[in-house]
């Protein structure tokens, strides 16, 4: 089984702030600041990013085959 199956097994085909930071063992907040910096880390995981409404969330696929290449 692929990362991307576990992830969209799990979660569905998007991602909530708070559940990406659980994957990546990280707090929610600490991950809204790390995504704010200009870094490479933070663009590549931000092109995964999708605003419905308010909400923000991330492309489970997109995150695991970032996940898959490191």
């Amino acid at each position: 089984m692929t990362i991307e199956e576990t992830l969209l097994q799990q979660y569905g085909p998007l991602l909530s702030i708070s559940q990406l930071a659980s994957i990546l063992d990280r707090s929610p907040e600490g991950l809204r600041i790390s995504l704010r910096r200009t870094s490479d880390w933070a663009t590549e995981i931000n092109t995964a990013r999708l605003k419905v409404g308010r909400r923000v969330y991330f492309r489970t696929s997109q995150v695991a085959s970032m996940l898959s290449a490191n």
